[in-house]
């Protein structure tokens, strides 16, 4: 069994986290809020997505 990435754990909580943001900003009618949520939700999966390609590149995944 390969070795657990915990960078990639906390880039998943990250990005939930983000996406529930979404639905509370969403509740609270704050258009600032979405906005926000939905910018650090592609950013953290495009930094996730980033780190596995380099990763991969180095032929450590």
């Amino acid at each position: 069994m390969k070795q657990i990435k915990w960078i990639f754990v906390v880039y998943a909580i990250l990005a939930a986290f983000s996406i529930m943001g979404i639905g509370v900003a969403i509740g609270e009618e704050s258009i600032l809020g979405i906005v926000g949520c939905i910018i650090a939700v592609m950013a953290v999966m495009g930094l996730g997505f980033k780190t596995k390609a380099k990763l991969r590149a180095k032929g450590e995944m």
